[in-house]
């Protein structure tokens, strides 16, 4: 399971685009809708990052959601994905994806809305 923020333009754009990759025995939730409870995750989780649930219940965020996300796809995204998870590509994905979480109201994404975080 992939949650996502469904407040944010970009985050919703990213996630679509996800979704159009994984199987169906995968879903792509917003946190808005998803039971956090559950899943152990608090509202602050969910604000600060994106969540990877795997099948066997293992939960990863930030960068570590998308490589989680990605290695649930078939064709060239599963080796992309483990690559995110080595050393200093790791290091470097994470600081990628706190710079983008961090600015993702200022990124206008073609067909997405604003994010309305700020």
């Amino acid at each position: 399971m992939l949650i996502y923020d469904g407040d944010c333009g970009f985050c919703t754009a990213t996630a679509r685009w996800a979704e159009r990759r994984l199987s169906d025995n995968y879903q792509v939730v917003p946190s808005q809708q998803a039971d956090l409870d559950t899943l152990g995750l608090t509202d602050e989780d969910v604000v600060r990052s994106a969540w990877w649930i795997g099948p066997d219940g293992t939960r990863w965020d930030e960068h570590r959601s998308i490589a989680g996300a990605l290695r649930a796809m078939s064709g060239p995204w599963p080796t992309i994905g483990q690559l995110l998870m080595l050393g200093p590509i790791s290091w470097l994905a994470r600081a990628m994806y706190r710079l983008v979480a961090n600015n993702r109201y200022r990124i206008r994404w073609p067909g997405a809305a604003k994010c309305s975080r700020q």
